[in-house]
């Protein structure tokens, strides 16, 4: 009876994932890499960006001190003349010499007055325009050297989980990293940019994917088209948005070889070679390979100009 009662307690040992199960969970993993890997990069561009604003700021800095400096010594002289001589007001301005001078000296210590003031609102604005700035773009580094750390240690995380999964795949069905090989067939003949970056496209299958790699040993999918284009001369960021953004929009029916084809809501992004086929670098534990443009539903359509 009591070992009756303690068998009902036995959890059955649970069945190891099939080949296309694991497959599944490995494209799901690889999917969610991918997006955190294309805000990482996105991350990357507006750090960078932020950085490059703050260098700015600082080559202005010595304008600005000038600036500062001037109105400094502006505000020093009025406080040392206030101290010696004491407040001048219209009424010691009236007090003081005949009547026919009296409007004469009224509208020199109208002018006056104005100067003064004009010396301190430089001297304020100076001060405060510097330093705003300055907290800003502070406070916006901080913020994304921090979003940018804790992206990176999610995809830490989600690699753990898809290397322990090829590697299940490995030790059950034989199928761990992908691994391929140069191409060796027939490169159309493009002319223009267009050609140069389908060529380059062509002579980076094989090469393994790896997030936010943008060659020459390895790529991952934004990395891929920006490189292509690069080579042909035009500049791509290495992120999947922006490049939804740098090309002109055109239809399905329209798209030349070279031209971005976008998937996953702007997740992943490839080179269009023709033929209905595409390049592209897919995702973790694959390589860049040249397959349909249907793998999934494409999102739209893009034009290097």
């Amino acid at each position: 009876m009591a070992a009756a009662i303690a068998g009902s307690f036995v959890t059955p040992a649970q069945a190891a994932p099939s080949a296309t199960e694991l497959k599944k969970q490995i494209e799901t993993a690889s999917n969610k890499l991918e997006d955190v890997t294309e805000q990482y990069n996105a991350m990357n561009v507006n750090l960078k960006k932020t950085q490059a604003d703050t260098k700015k700021l600082q080559a202005s800095l010595a304008p600005a001190q000038a600036a500062l400096k001037a109105a400094s010594a502006n505000v020093g002289t009025l406080a040392t003349t206030s101290y010696m001589q004491g407040r001048v007001g219209p009424v010691s301005a009236l007090l003081s010499g005949t009547q026919d001078s009296m409007m004469e000296r009224m509208s020199y210590l109208d002018m006056i007055t104005r100067s003064n003031q004009r010396d301190i609102d430089e001297f304020t604005a100076a001060t405060q325009n510097f330093s705003d700035r300055q907290a800003a773009l502070k406070a916006t580094q901080t913020k994304q050297t921090a979003q940018l750390k804790a992206l990176a240690t999610q995809k830490t995380g989600i690699q753990k989980d898809l290397k322990k999964l090829i590697s299940m795949r490995e030790a059950a069905f034989g199928q761990g990293q992908e691994t391929g090989s140069k191409y060796t067939g027939k490169i159309p003949e493009i002319s223009g940019a267009a050609g140069v970056a389908v060529k380059f496209a062509y002579n980076q299958i094989g090469k393994p994917y790896l997030f936010g790699a943008d060659g020459p040993g390895s790529y991952d999918c934004s990395g891929l088209t920006s490189a292509a284009w690069g080579a042909a001369g035009k500049s791509l960021t290495h992120q999947t948005k922006s490049q939804w953004s740098e090309t002109t929009r055109i239809s399905r029916d329209d798209l030349q070889p070279g031209d971005l084809v976008f998937y996953r809501s702007l997740g992943h992004v490839a080179i269009y070679v023709g033929d209905g086929q595409i390049i592209d670098a897919p995702h973790s534990g694959t390589v860049v390979k040249k397959r349909t443009i249907n793998i999934m539903t494409p999102y739209g359509y893009g034009r290097v100009t």
